[in-house]
């Protein structure tokens, strides 16, 4: 790769992730969901503690959706 092309690369934003590429996997345990892992694509963004009210949340979605 030239150097100028270097320096494009360097230079260019990073394109803004689509929201529609996040989503969420609970983690479970003997029938019990334990966290919550935030994912886009399959890099792990952040881990959510199903007891927070964030996670309260995210599991209703899940539940109603069913």
């Amino acid at each position: 790769m030239s150097e100028e092309a270097v320096q494009q690369a360097e230079a260019a934003p990073e394109t803004p992730s689509n929201p529609d590429d996040v989503h969420y996997q609970a983690v479970e345990k003997e029938g019990t969901v334990t966290a919550i892992w935030e994912m886009e694509g399959q890099k792990h963004l952040r881990t959510i503690d199903p007891r927070s009210n964030e996670g309260k949340q995210i599991l209703a979605l899940f539940e109603t959706a069913a």
